[in-house]
């Protein structure tokens, strides 16, 4: 029997590894433990309801900066791993509960399995600190779970060995189609939909979100008809000056931030996606929306490449032109939703439990 810990703490985090969870706790040669970090508190535990997980073990956030959560976090997660003898670390993505969770396997020579591994844009500054940290993960990680083919070439160009990656999809996809098939996500809303935004990322505070902003007011003013549904991220940095900018037009209806059901719902009921996420980009595909990236360059270009999104940057003209372009050219609208997904087809978690039945199953180093 493998012992497996899952450890993770952000909302994007859990849902990524929420079907893989459910999938390894099906598997007769796994026993999992799901541990939450805490990295984010009652809106972690939102996401964890939806996908029927209650942590097996739960971490006290210590501090509310960065640094003083992964100082706290660090000294837990020692704890945890000198309880029992650990066949496994899972961790997903680039937040700082994966590479704190990395760094404490990687310290106690237990293998590190890196889910959505590859991803990179080589600017330490965009996205910050995702960005270093990813990287830092795959330095220490011992399974690497790519999730598209230019993900696996980025990490075979670092030297990470061939045999160490795995080609497995995104298991974004199948998270949505966990939630289709257990909470019956469908369209309800009729005509072309409204038009989703958010807006979270570092690189875009201060005057980028006031572009954007701008933008939105300028597409809200010209299109009265358009329903604009913006969840405003909590942090002040964004809540200001989307409230000053769009808070008084009457068709931009301005929300707390979503859970994960609701936000899938907003997606399929959606005609266009405006976002600096990196997880809608995965996510909008999946129900055929196209989807307009708020940054200067992603770490998913798959989406691009398929056709399924378009970068646009932050400058206010810009975006009101690419909004503009699709509004009125409904060929070029069609094309874009009708890309498909590039990130897989929902069988993701499928290929990472195979992939790690017959990996662990002989001797392997905890890293090489």
């Amino acid at each position: 029997m493998q012992d497996i810990l899952i450890i993770c703490g952000t909302r994007p985090e859990i849902v990524k590894l929420a079907p893989l969870y459910h999938a390894l706790c099906a598997q007769s040669w796994a026993r999992v433990q799901w541990l939450h970090t805490g990295q984010h508190g009652d809106m972690a535990d939102q996401i964890l309801a939806c996908f029927d997980i209650i942590p097996d073990i739960s971490l006290t956030r210590r501090g509310s900066s960065l640094s003083e959560f992964s100082l706290g976090c660090r000294e837990q997660l020692e704890a945890v791993m000198t309880s029992r003898q650990w066949s496994l670390v899972i961790v997903q993505g680039d937040t700082e509960s994966a590479f704190l969770g990395a760094l404490v396997g990687f310290y106690h020579r237990v293998p590190v399995a890196h889910i959505e591994a590859g991803l990179r844009t080589y600017n330490p500054d965009r996205p910050f600190p995702e960005e270093g940290l990813r990287q830092m993960i795959g330095r220490v990680a011992r399974f690497h779970f790519a999730p598209t083919e230019r993900a696996r070439q980025a990490l075979l160009s670092e030297a990470i060995r061939s045999d160490q990656i795995a080609l497995s999809g995104n298991t974004v996809v199948d998270a949505q189609q966990w939630s289709i098939a257990h909470h019956g996500i469908r369209r309800t809303m009729q005509g072309r939909g409204h038009l989703l935004v958010t807006v979270h990322r570092r690189e875009n505070w201060g005057n980028e979100v006031e572009q954007i902003c701008h933008a939105i007011a300028d597409i809200a003013r010209a299109h009265p008809e358009l329903p604009v549904l913006f969840p405003v991220h909590l942090n002040p940095m964004i809540q200001a000056p989307v409230h000053a900018i769009l808070g008084d037009l009457p068709n931009v209806q301005l929300t707390t931030p979503l859970d994960y059901l609701h936000m899938q719902q907003a997606l399929v009921d959606a005609w266009l996606v405006l976002t600096d996420s990196g997880g809608l980009q995965e996510e909008a595909p999946t129900f055929g929306v196209p989807l307009l990236v708020l940054r200067e360059e992603t770490e998913r270009p798959e989406a691009v490449e398929a056709g399924c999104a378009r970068l646009v940057g932050t400058a206010r003209q810009a975006v009101v032109d690419a909004v503009e372009q699709l509004w009125s050219d409904d060929v070029a609208y069609r094309r874009m939703q009708r890309a498909g997904n590039p990130f897989g087809d929902g069988t993701a978690c499928q290929v990472i439990a195979h992939t790690l039945r017959e990996t662990l199953s002989r001797p392997i180093p905890a890293c090489a």
